[in-house]
């Protein structure tokens, strides 16, 4: 922990909601977050789930990744999950990607401290396969770079948008 900062509790429960999906009935299955932001608190000591900044599988959305993009600050840092839904030429796949939201618009003093406290976040999502550090809109908008991060050439779709 180099910066100190605490991973709040919250943040844990959604993580782990995210990535165990025991949802059964239809209703359950809307309510599962597709995507949610999380930010260091006003005091900078602890890490929580930033109020308002989710998606949910639910919600009446035309494109539930371009809906997610649009969430983030363009002049600030965040950590972020998200539950990308995907197909390769083999299967269709479900993975959650942990996202370092830094854009250039950001200042410096955020981005270090973003930085610095990003493997507190990072060691207490166990079990994230895919990790995603993001420096501006251009890159997180084009589907095409997450599509490399979930699966390479193999990828052929994301939130059933053909590649």
């Amino acid at each position: 922990m180099a910066s100190g900062v605490r991973v709040n509790e919250d943040v844990i429960k959604v993580f782990n909601e995210m990535k165990v999906r025991k949802s059964s009935t239809l209703e359950e299955i809307k309510k599962r977050k597709k995507g949610v932001l999380f930010v260091l608190s006003d005091n900078k000591k602890e890490i929580i789930v930033e109020k308002n900044k989710e998606i949910l599988v639910g919600d009446d959305v035309a494109d539930p990744y371009a809906t997610f993009v649009k969430l983030l600050p363009l002049n600030d840092c965040r950590y972020a999950l998200y539950d990308a839904t995907y197909e390769t030429r083999e299967s269709k796949k479900e993975d959650l990607v942990f996202i370092f939201w830094a854009p250039e618009g950001a200042s410096l003093k955020s981005k270090m401290i973003y930085a610095s406290s990003k493997d507190s976040i990072k060691k207490r999502l166990t079990g994230i396969k895919h990790e995603w550090q993001v420096n501006g809109l251009d890159e997180i908008q084009d589907r095409r770079t997450l599509a490399e991060k979930l699966g390479g050439n193999s990828v052929i779709s994301l939130e059933e948008i053909a590649l």
